[in-house]
């Protein structure tokens, strides 16, 4: 089936407004972060809302003006509230976008509710970032970001073939059954561990037997959780196009709670509250030791070149390598998100303190994105940053 061809978004990026460029996104993961980063940058934003979770965007942050028509509050501009998320990828709303002169920034709801087949096949409205690679977040298809890790040659857990081989701890990745968004993961030490958790999962509709069938499986990475947020910028020819902007890790539901308690009120839980989930609910801020700086450099590095080679155009703005660090200092990535971080939020006016470090002022993921469209806009480079 013939996708939506890069040239076509380029041709239309062309063709836009430069001084009314509007940034766009869908209303929920990072959007705020991304309506923040743009009115520091002076572009206009346009957030698409599901009706029913639109007060944040369509009251609480919305622009206020004075009657001259300076912004005295608020970060978003324009809302489109729709009955569903998916809504959007009519026609006439698409339409409405290009007429809107709208770059549009993906972030995970966007894909996981409009689906990555219909972004591809669909979605004409120019969109910043790498098109090709939002499907390698679909674990498990045909040349998913585990696929990509490996032909890059970087470290990723190693994966355990069946329930049966487990002889260590593991994690069991799938997707929840009721949390459209979340993860039904669960970790288990041997096959009768898988079983039993299993099964009481599946007892509680966490999860389904048709995804514990499909889940990949791989042994678990001790260690703490550093989600490394960087910047590749196609723009950018004078000094280094790859930045580290900041680093996130993740509050989790129940799991935090369950951490939080002494080990005997935990081997005391029974039912449902006995195996905890991953549902990420928050986020926080962190900052590596400088020694290890260099080898997460060299990790992005080895991500954008295989990313080029195997998904043209590669990367193109921002990138989250999910990490956990090892009681030897080595970094594992988990998980891998091609576009805009969850976490990103937590940054969102103060900026990433690596990215601030670097450009001298509050640079926020969001920001960045902005920065590198509002420079395309000026410089007639639109094309360079959309697919």
């Amino acid at each position: 089936m013939v996708g939506v061809e890069r040239s076509q978004m380029q041709q239309l990026a062309a063709r836009y407004d430069a001084g009314k460029v509007t940034l766009g996104c869908i209303g929920s993961h990072s959007a705020l972060d991304l309506c923040d980063g743009a009115v520091d940058e002076g572009l206009p934003t346009l957030v698409v809302c599901q009706r029913g979770r639109d007060a944040p965007y369509s009251r609480f942050l919305r622009t206020a003006r004075t009657p001259e028509g300076e912004r005295r509050r608020g970060i978003v501009d324009q809302t489109l509230v729709l009955p569903a998320f998916k809504d959007v990828l009519a026609p006439h709303h698409r339409k409405a976008l290009r007429d809107a002169n709208v770059i549009f920034v993906p972030n995970r709801s966007f894909t996981s509710y409009c689906g990555a087949s219909a972004i591809e096949e669909q979605w004409d409205v120019p969109l910043f970032g790498s098109r090709a690679l939002l499907a390698s977040e679909e674990r498990g298809s045909e040349k998913d970001y585990y696929w990509l890790l490996e032909k890059a040659g970087l470290p990723f857990p190693e994966p355990v073939a069946s329930p049966e081989e487990i002889d260590g701890l593991v994690i069991v990745k799938l997707r929840h059954a009721q949390k459209a968004l979340e993860r039904g993961f669960f970790t288990a030490a041997t096959y009768e561990q898988f079983l039993e958790k299993a099964t009481g999962l599946i007892r509680s509709g966490v999860i389904t037997q048709q995804d514990l069938d499909l889940a990949r499986i791989e042994r678990y990475v001790i260690g703490p959780v550093f989600n490394l947020n960087f910047f590749y910028s196609p723009l950018e020819h004078q000094a280094e196009p790859i930045e580290l902007l900041g680093i996130d890790w993740r509050f989790e539901t129940s799991l935090d709670g369950h951490v939080r308690l002494p080990a005997a009120q935990q081997l005391s839980l029974e039912g449902p509250q006995a195996v905890p989930e991953y549902t990420v609910c928050g986020h926080n801020s962190a900052t590596l030791r400088e020694s290890l700086l260099q080898r997460a450099y060299e990790l992005a590095e080895a991500w954008v070149e295989a990313a080029a080679r195997h998904h043209a155009p590669g990367i193109i703005g921002p990138f989250c390598l999910q990490t956990c660090v090892d009681k030897d200092l080595g970094f594992w990535i988990y998980d891998v998100a091609p576009r805009v971080g969850g976490g990103t939020n937590v940054h969102m006016a103060l900026g990433h303190p690596y990215g601030n470090s670097l450009w001298r002022k509050p640079m926020s993921t969001g920001r960045r994105i902005a920065k590198e469209i509002a420079t395309a806009a000026a410089q007639g480079r639109l094309p360079d940053i959309v697919t």
